[in-house]
């Protein structure tokens, strides 16, 4: 893949320095500047869903889907793991083990053959 790159064009470093310079200054921003930002009280609340949104946009697709169609059937072993990691977390509540758990399941399923 590099191999057909020409390392010597001005043209190549110049792209390099521009996209370090533009992703540098957009991790930065508020490294430089946050401490001056005062964000409302309720948006720092809606802001405290927004990893646990951003997992879910991630993760919901992967486990409910299968190519282009929905797959809400006994063979689709992550989400029989996705439900079986939910159930955990709510008896047991600690994230850490709840992935283990999660894992595990959709591991023994796989390798059980089961619901195939």
């Amino acid at each position: 893949m590099f191999d057909s790159i020409d390392w010597g064009r001005a043209d190549v470093w110049i792209a390099i320095a521009v996209l370090v310079v533009a992703t540098g200054a957009t991790r930065s921003t508020f490294w430089l500047v946050g401490h001056h930002i005062r964000i409302p009280r309720c948006v720092g609340e809606m802001l405290r869903y927004a990893p646990a949104c951003a997992l879910a946009a991630i993760i919901a697709p992967d486990m409910l889907m299968e190519g282009q169609q929905v797959h809400l059937e006994w063979s689709n072993l992550k989400l029989l793991s996705g439900i079986a990691a939910t159930v955990f977390f709510v008896i047991r509540r600690n994230m850490l083990q709840t992935i283990v758990f999660g894992m595990l399941v959709f591991t023994g399923l796989r390798l059980l053959h089961v619901f195939q």
